[in-house]
């Protein structure tokens, strides 16, 4: 059961690996994780991958995701395996958003249950409401773009939001931001940082294209219940965490990067 560091040229076979368990393939997210965090992978003695997990570090905690075994590998030591490597490179406090599946290994290594998300997809629509005004964001803007996710996420994850810029669209507003970028069939709105709700509302509403997928915490009731109010609701995973629960504050961060780095 050799574990090795996975390179861009594993992406297909993350992509199968993704539609072997039934979830999206992703190939954006998969690229771009395999560029700025760490995927740790096993290969499969029939080809392609057995199973993957990916580590995402920042300056004061890590994240874990993607964390997928093949269904013929399932219950032979490969997610245990995956895992104890995740967390042994983390060498710190760690946070992840666990299936119902996943739930008892992480419950077994130590991880504990802080909330909850809810995947909301579908297209947004309708009139705008009376909210605060956005505009695009250039480059000029990215110095407060920084400034404010630092503030609310509480570390630095500047690598992933200047990568970001080159591919997303971004939008500012008074006390916060967000951005929208491809990701399979779906436009992903995040990170959207706000100071209050309405700027969060404003944010996705000004963003939104086409299909569109919203993750959001069980901390933003307000926010989930007009999210409910517009689009369909999809899968529920835990936020989990081990060794401290991450910083930041949960208030103002409406939406994950992804939900494989937050």
């Amino acid at each position: 059961m050799q574990i090795r560091r996975l390179t861009p040229a594993d992406v297909p076979a993350c992509q199968e690996l993704s539609a072997d368990r039934g979830w999206l393939r992703e190939d954006r997210r998969w690229a771009l994780l395999i560029e700025l965090a760490e995927v740790y992978g096993i290969d499969a003695a029939d080809g392609g991958l057995a199973g993957a997990v990916t580590l995402t570090r920042y300056d004061t905690h890590a994240a874990i995701g993607m964390m997928l075994v093949a269904a013929r590998y399932e219950r032979q030591g490969f997610g245990r395996a995956l895992m104890s490597r995740a967390l042994a490179a983390a060498g710190g406090p760690v946070c992840l958003r666990a299936t119902d599946n996943g739930r008892p290994l992480y419950e077994q290594l130590g991880f504990a249950t802080d909330g909850s998300s809810v995947t909301y997809v579908g297209t947004l629509s309708g009139p705008r409401p009376d909210l605060p005004p956005t505009r695009p964001a250039g480059p000029t803007d990215l110095p407060e773009i920084l400034r404010l996710d630092a503030d609310a996420f509480g570390a630095d994850r500047s690598r992933l939001l200047r990568r970001l810029a080159g591919f997303g669209r971004l939008r500012i507003a008074a006390g916060g931001y967000g951005a929208s970028w491809r990701n399979g069939a779906h436009n992903l709105l995040g990170p959207v940082v706000a100071d209050d709700v309405a700027t969060a509302m404003a944010l996705c509403t000004d963003l939104a294209d086409g299909p569109i997928r919203l993750d959001i915490s069980s901390y933003q009731p307000e926010f989930e219940a007009w999210a409910a109010d517009r689009l369909e609701r999809g899968a529920r995973v835990s936020l989990m965490s081990t060794g401290g629960t991450p910083p930041g504050d949960v208030k103002r961060l409406f939406t994950p990067f992804t939900v494989a780095t937050d």
